[in-house]
């Protein structure tokens, strides 16, 4: 399964392995051809990319992390008494802040509990394991460091008797709709029938206040996005000059979505050396680097229930800014007796 297991009494940790030997970077290469050109979001998220991901998600004008945190407190008792028992698997987990909420409720149910925290920053990922358990002394955890695709595929067996995956933070509004359709399907396929899956999305709401939240004041959404140059360019060798790049994040009103680029502001060559490709730029064009769908919720528990997703609850903050909804995976096709 990994490269890479190591294992204590209360500590297993896997780094995961591509499940296809597809080349370094040719998303990269891709991307970059294209017209706009893109980048994958998953290379904002190096060890430094987390880090001011996390420090985003205290800015008083990003409402999403205290707002789910709110209806966490507020529900997460609620959620282990529907759900019962079970192990908790989190995609994307970063610091695992919100997760806390979730641990504490659980911790009322059980004796013993099961954590399976997922993130492609293995370093945010240990460290945020190590503090979970010296918090919580009847805690296992088992961290897997990799992508969605690779833990999906790859789930170590569960070490309960119930599971429920985890994921928080409206992610699923960076897939646009075919990716998101195809994400809610390896969901479906990891679960198996009356497993659970809670999922927190942002909801479409006025204009104002979700632009505000990606265009900051103090910019560290600028410099979270400048930062996948830092990134490509230690990764992949390249000369990207971050500085000549200027964040720009307007919302797209017919497709319900905030769209992150960054734009030249001058003529430039980069070349990204172990790709072996050269970029040209003209002052004014953008790279699209992260979209940000806001969801409207009919619709959404639509596009679960047709993935033998069953939506049980739905719990709002009171302005309806941001939602919880927990599913339980149902039986389909060769899964029913």
């Amino acid at each position: 399964m990994g490269i890479e297991q190591t294992e204590t009494a209360r500590l297993r940790w896997i780094t995961l392995a591509p499940a296809e030997q597809t080349p370094a970077g040719e998303d990269v290469v891709m991307g970059l051809q294209q017209i706009p050109k893109t980048l994958p979001c998953r290379y904002f998220y190096d060890d430094r990319g987390s880090e001011l991901f996390e420090q985003i998600c205290d800015l008083p004008e990003y409402y999403p992390t205290r707002t789910e945190e709110a209806i966490l407190e507020e529900y997460a008792t609620e959620i282990a008494a529907l759900t019962g028992a079970c192990e908790l698997v989190e995609l994307g987990s970063g610091s695992s802040r919100k997760t806390r909420l979730l641990l504490d409720a659980y911790s009322q149910l059980q004796s013993e509990m099961q954590y399976c925290p997922i993130d492609v920053s293995a370093g945010m990922l240990r460290m945020a394991a190590l503090r979970l358990l010296l918090q919580y002394p009847r805690l296992r955890v088992c961290g897997l460091a990799g992508t969605y695709d690779q833990a999906l595929a790859e789930l170590p067996p569960r070490g309960m008797d119930n599971r429920m995956l985890i994921f928080l933070g409206s992610t699923l509004g960076n897939f646009d709709p075919n990716q998101c359709d195809r994400f809610l399907t390896q969901i479906q396929q990891a679960l198996t029938p009356g497993e659970f899956f809670l999922l927190g999305v942002d909801l479409q709401k006025d204009l104002a206040i979700i632009t505000a939240a990606y265009n900051d004041k103090l910019g560290v959404t600028a410099a979270f996005n400048r930062n996948i140059l830092t990134h490509l360019n230690r990764r992949f060798g390249g000369d990207f000059v971050p500085e000549r790049f200027d964040h720009w994040a307007p919302y797209n009103v017919q497709a319900h979505q905030i769209e992150m680029y960054l734009r030249s502001h001058c003529t430039q060559t980069v070349t990204l050396t172990q790709l072996k490709v050269q970029v040209s730029l003209e002052p004014g064009e953008v790279i699209l680097t992260e979209i940000s769908r806001k969801f409207h919720l009919p619709t959404l528990s639509n596009d679960l229930e047709s993935h033998a997703l069953q939506p049980l609850a739905t719990w709002t903050d009171p302005k309806s800014w941001f939602a919880l909804l927990l599913c339980q995976r149902q039986c389909c096709g060769s899964d029913c007796p």
